[in-house]
């Protein structure tokens, strides 16, 4: 496997994460209260966290070479 192509994998997952924490946090924001909304809001904030990680390491890895 190419180093573009596990890029792309790589950032999918990223993006997978940052559709998590979204959903998490709209979730954890209108239908839990208490304890469990706080667990689920701590949830959605580490995927957020590790999505911008991804995001940062592929921007930062810059283009690849095509061969």
């Amino acid at each position: 496997m190419s180093q573009a192509m596990l890029n792309m994998y790589i950032s999918f997952v990223g993006l997978l994460l940052m559709f998590i924490s979204a959903g998490t946090a709209l979730w954890a924001r209108t239908k839990l209260s208490g304890l469990a909304a706080k667990m689920v809001l701590t949830v959605s904030f580490c995927c957020l966290l590790i999505a911008g990680v991804i995001v940062f390491y592929i921007v930062v890895g810059g283009p690849t070479s095509k061969a």
